[in-house]
Formats: structure tokens, sequence, C-alpha cells
């Protein structure tokens, strides 16, 4: 089988738990290789994410290792055979690397994703017109191409929010992003009357962290997790000014989920538009976006 010339996050994501199993289990690569008849430069190749795995072999090394998690093996196996391709491929060489690698990871059928915003809306509940806004407005200056391909790739990941209620999607947004001027207030408005109206999706919650929370945040960048329904293949995208970065420690990964727990726990309650405006509710995430939607629509 011919080697990879190009190597995606998920298919990296794949070697890498192969070889964290391998080594828990205590085996050379020789030694795990010969369980299914290769040799150890081929195991090599196979969790440096080079080539993939048909599904007989994975469950002989699995055994061999002492894998036995179901559920956890399914999930290897559909990313082993994964050949990086989907909807995104259309855009290859029209968005960076990054976002195809994204892309494919929240298109492999997720269980839970996880996202903290400080000061923006998250990508995926963003309207086309935020989003034009944002990349027009940016410090560098965009061709009209490149600004379109983008505009159009961002809206293409949204299908995701509805494309299955098995996803559970968990949103905290700093208040900060709420009253971000870039885009307008025509078009935050919008925006913000687009974000209530997904507040009423089953398998979508959102929180807003408000100004108001006296303790010291937890964590102060954004970031997001994508977890498939195995904890040990979630992986964490963290955003670093102008770059971002994928990242699969068992340490960090914890960390990260433990971090988000304690961002939901100081944020404000969902709410919703049946509970925030009855007479003595006690402020919510929804009543907060609303009032900031209404101040909008009184400001015009």
């Amino acid at each position: 089988m011919a080697l990879r010339a190009h190597i995606s996050e998920r298919q990296r994501r794949f070697g890498i738990e192969l070889r964290r199993l391998r080594l828990a289990a205590g085996l050379a690569v020789q030694d795990a290789a010969a369980h299914i008849n290769m040799r150890g430069p081929q195991l090599n190749h196979i969790e440096a994410a080079r080539t993939g795995l048909d599904e007989i072999r994975l469950r002989a090394l699995a055994a061999a290792y002492g894998c036995t998690d179901e559920t956890h093996l399914d999930l290897l196996v559909a990313m082993g055979a994964s050949d990086g391709k989907g909807w995104w491929s259309a855009y290859k060489r029209k968005v960076p690397d990054f976002a195809l690698d994204l892309a494919e990871l929240e298109g492999g059928g997720l269980s839970q994703y996880l996202s903290y915003q400080t000061f923006f809306m998250p990508g995926l509940l963003q309207t086309e017109e935020y989003i034009r806004r944002l990349f027009e407005n940016g410090e560098t200056s965009l061709p009209s191409e490149q600004i379109e391909n983008s505009v159009r790739f961002r809206l293409d990941r949204q299908a995701i929010l509805t494309d299955s209620n098995q996803t559970k999607f968990s949103f905290v947004i700093h208040e900060a992003a709420l009253l971000m001027s870039f885009a307008g207030p025509g078009a935050m408005h919008r925006q913000l009357a687009h974000l209530l109206h997904l507040w009423e999706l089953p398998n979508i919650e959102i929180q807003i962290y408000p100004f108001s929370v006296q303790a010291t945040p937890p964590y102060s960048g954004p970031f997001m997790m994508t977890d498939p329904g195995s904890r040990e293949l979630s992986t964490v995208v963290i955003d670093h000014p102008g770059a971002s970065e994928f990242t699969d420690s068992p340490e960090v990964l914890e960390k990260y989920r433990s971090r988000f727990a304690d961002l939901s726990r100081l944020a404000l309650q969902s709410g919703s538009a049946q509970i925030s405006t009855q007479p003595n509710s006690t402020r919510d995430s929804w009543a907060v976006v609303q009032h900031v939607k209404h101040s909008l629509e009184m400001g015009r």
C-alpha cells in the first residue's frame, strides 16, 4: 500500500492511539507486528499514520494489547479505515489544511462537542453575514475569492448541528462576544436573533459567561474539544493569536475537560424563552442575549 502524501489530523490521531495502546501493553514494535504477520517497519508506518490498517488486523492487535472496550475499538476501526476524504475535500487548497483537518474531526461522528469563546461567536453558530464581516474586517486584507471560500466552508461545517441528534453541543460564550461592534449593529442584531433560534435545538446548550463573575476565570483563551464517544480519542483545538493547534495527550485532554466544566459551572444557566420570561425568573444566559438584542433594536 502506498504511503500517504498528506496525513490528516484524524489519521494521525489513529496512529497515536495505536502506539499508546502498544506502549501501555509493554510490547516492542517488532513483537506487536509479529502478532498480525507484519514487519516492524510496517507497523511503524501505521503508528506514524502514513498508512491505515484493516479491521481484522486492528482487532487482532487490540487483543494482543489487552484492549477489550468495544466502543473504543469500533471508533478505532472507523478511524483506521478513513481515507481523509469528505465534503471538505472540495475545499482543498481553498482553505488552510488546519481547517480541513478540523472539518474531518467534526465529520467523523461525535458524541460531544465543547466550545469556549471569548470575543467572537463560535464558528458553528455564526450567520453568513457575521462570518463575512469577520473576514472582511480582519487585520490582514484578504482577496475576495479567499473570503468567499472561507465563508462557504464555515457555513458547510455548520451542517453537523442538525445532521444528527446524537451529538451534544455545549457552548460557553463570554459576554464580551455579545458586545463586539466590528459587524455593525444590524448584523449583530441578526446574529443574536440567530443565536436565540439555535437555542431551541434540543442537542445544543448555550451559556453566557458574564462580566459579573467574581472568580478568576479558569482559562482565558478560546478552545474547543471534539469527543467521538471515547474520552481517549478526544481532541482539543486551542486558539492562539494567529494560529491554532490540535492536542491530544491524556493529561491535556483531562485538563481542558476540567476547565470547560469550571467555565460551565461559573457561567449563567442556559435558560429558554419559556423559562426566562417568567415573572421573578433569575438572570440567565437566554435573558442576557435577549437584552443585548433588544438594546440593538432600540438603538437603530
